[in-house]
């Protein structure tokens, strides 16, 4: 974010080399993977909210409810509200990632329903996570400006909160998907090789969290490298 120190070219940038490009490899895996599976109809022609429906109800889940929302990729479960939220492409499809899609959310769920430790780790981070997110880069500028101070210090301190929460966000993501390919299965909603085509749309969908994570873990990396550099 900050490539250059002073004058001089910083070479702490090299650092994030690698997350820059396996965040392009991610982006692409997941936009080939979902569009490819997305032209491809289930054999028994489950909508996604039809899918959900199933997935939640065949889980004691029925308070659980079902809304359209607006957007590509806004699919997403409210753990607040008890809602699971389908992008339109999403709730009407009867595509393979349509219903992949569909029963990841429910997954989140389920893990809701059951208290799966990391979900609930998650969800008592976000408002600190929050307001780190938003004052940890503005007191990061002002350690660049004023050296002396612990702005620099206190700003990866805080960010740091923020790379916690991608890092445990994975084993959330993750088990989400798990469960929602056996939930597939074990209900018929896909058949013979579609649950395997869903685990590739899923998996796909994961290395996005994968690519934010180590993007977020090389950049307290850089920060903390910055940061010793002006101690010496």
């Amino acid at each position: 974010m900050y490539p250059y120190y002073g004058m001089m070219f910083d070479p702490t940038i090299y650092i994030l080399i690698p997350a820059i490009i396996f965040t392009m490899y991610a982006q692409f895996k997941v936009s080939s993977t979902t569009s490819r599976y997305l032209k491809v109809n289930s054999q028994r022609g489950y909508t996604g909210e039809r899918t959900a429906r199933s997935i939640l109800d065949s889980n004691g889940l029925y308070n659980v409810n079902i809304e359209m929302v607006r957007g590509r990729l806004s699919d997403h479960y409210d753990p607040r509200s008890n809602t699971v939220r389908l992008s339109q492409d999403v709730y009407y499809g009867t595509s393979i990632t349509s219903v992949a899609v569909a029963a990841h959310e429910c997954g989140h769920a389920i893990q809701h329903a059951k208290g799966y430790a990391p979900l609930s780790i998650r969800s008592s981070l976000v408002p600190v996570v929050n307001f780190a997110s938003n004052i940890s880069w503005f007191l990061i500028a002002l350690g660049f400006f004023f050296t002396r101070g612990p702005f620099l210090q206190i700003g990866i301190l805080l960010f740091s909160a923020s790379v916690l929460f991608q890092i445990i966000t994975l084993p959330v993501e993750f088990n989400a998907s798990s469960r929602a390919v056996v939930q597939l299965g074990n209900l018929g909603i896909l058949e013979g090789k579609e649950v395997g085509q869903s685990r590739k749309v899923l998996t796909a969908a994961a290395l996005t969290y994968v690519a934010a994570a180590l993007t977020s873990v090389l950049q307290l990396l850089r920060l903390v490298a910055i940061a010793q550099r002006n101690n010496d």
